[in-house]
């Protein structure tokens, strides 16, 4: 009896603390959702198909070095009890001011590229001929339905099936498309090269979005913070920092999936990918069902509608949450923070709504166009983001046994210079 106990507890212990973990997963699936979208359905197939396997060092390379500043919005959360926001104010009123001055720039312009991507992806899967201005507008009043009738705990459940739709499809796809011999043309076969602008502005718009904007680790402190509501208790640090890295990996390697893809199915075959969105998609779930084979089209279509759905929904809860804190450090000096649901959520979301619609209607001819401005903004907000992410989890609020290790430290700054090189490249191509 006692030789079977030997194998008998480690087992229980080890289903003990995976049923811990499943139930204080969903801020990092979240992150996900966010994430997994235009950086990887368009950005990453994009790669692939231009450049083969080229830039897959870029790849590897922004989710090493973005990873910190990611990191510090759950850690910051989880240690003190408090959103991002709310740690910028901790640097000073400006930090809190200079974020929301560059949200308020870049939130309709990114709600509008995800909703662009989404309604493509629907316009073909559905065979539908509604202009895409009025398809956008029943998309997000639906999303924004959803959110407020389901709230948070309804928006984690779904996000976390439509994940593991996602991750199951695009391996299956990515492992058969191993098999695949395209007829490519030698005319085709071109390279990245530092020296060709329209090669340096892909790789800025690239990086810009890789895994996802740097500001979404705000996003993912409210995530966490309303996760911690939901379960009546704080988690510890170290269960925190497991969740956030198995949906930052899992998020890493589908974009490496996205772009094999790319590689393998399209470069080379002289098929150029569509600036409109309709016809993207198309060409989208083309390439998974060359590699599957024509039985999983439904499968495939339904997991590319239901990653940019979700990111849709994603970004539109965020944006509306941020907004409240944002307004509440600069607006109410009693520190009465409003609370994320109710008629300030709302009407945050309808403006979210209104403001993309109208980007939309005057801006979405050109899909690629949209999330090139999208992803390109992003990018030259990053090195601020890091930079700010990075005072407050050192900063004397943080307790010393919370503050990242020396590692993430030395990591952190190569991140905030590699950023910066790489702004300042684009600056150069763009102006000089």
């Amino acid at each position: 009896m006692t030789n079977f106990s030997i194998f008998v507890h480690p087992f229980q212990n080890a289903m003990y603390k995976f049923q811990r973990f499943l139930k204080i997963l969903g801020p990092s699936i979240l992150y996900a959702g966010a994430a997994i979208g235009v950086s990887h359905l368009v950005q990453s197939t994009r790669a692939g198909a231009l450049f083969n396997f080229d830039l897959v060092w870029v790849l590897i390379l922004a989710n090493l070095l973005k990873y910190p500043f990611f990191e510090y919005g759950a850690r910051y959360a989880v240690t003190t009890g408090k959103n991002l926001v709310q740690g910028y104010e901790s640097i000073g009123r400006w930090a809190v001011m200079l974020y929301a001055l560059l949200t308020v720039l870049s939130m309709f312009i990114i709600q509008a590229t995800v909703t662009v991507v989404t309604v493509g992806l629907i316009a073909y899967v559905f065979n539908l001929t509604i202009p895409l201005i009025n398809l956008s507008v029943v998309v997000l009043v639906v999303a924004m339905l959803i959110l407020v009738i389901g709230k948070f705990s309804l928006l984690d459940k779904v996000m976390k099936l439509i994940m593991v739709l996602l991750a199951l499809s695009t391996i299956v796809a990515v492992f058969a498309a191993l098999g695949i011999h395209q007829e490519v043309s030698p005319d085709e076969l071109i390279n990245f090269t530092w020296t060709r602008q329209a090669d340096i502005f892909f790789l800025i718009a690239f990086v810009g979005w890789m895994p996802a904007p740097i500001d979404i680790s705000v996003w993912s402190s409210l995530w966490n913070l309303a996760k911690i509501e939901e379960l009546g208790y704080k988690p510890d640090l170290k269960s925190t920092l497991i969740e956030f890295r198995f949906g930052y990996i899992g998020t890493a390697v589908l974009a490496l999936g996205f772009l094999v893809m790319g590689a393998l199915v399209m470069h080379g075959t002289g098929e150029q990918l569509s600036p409109n969105g309709t016809t993207f998609s198309g060409q989208l779930i083309n390439m998974y069902t060359t590699s599957l084979g024509s039985w999983a089209y439904w499968i495939v279509s339904i997991a590319a509608l239901t990653t940019m759905v979700s990111t849709t929904i994603t970004v539109l809860d965020a944006y509306p949450r941020v907004l409240m804190s944002t307004y509440s450090i600069l607006f109410k000096p009693d520190g009465q923070h409003l609370k994320h649901e109710g008629l300030p959520y709302l009407i945050g979301m309808v403006v979210m709504v209104i403001g993309a619609s109208v980007i939309i209607a005057y801006a979405a001819r050109s899909m690629v166009f949209m999330v090139t401005l999208a992803t390109t903004i992003s990018f030259l907000m990053a090195p601020i983001f890091a930079w700010l992410n990075y005072r407050v989890i050192t900063s004397r609020q943080m307790p010393l046994e919370a503050q990242p290790g020396l590692f993430l430290k030395i990591l952190s700054w190569m991140g905030i210079f590699f950023l910066v090189v790489f702004s300042l490249i684009y600056l150069y191509w763009t102006f000089l």
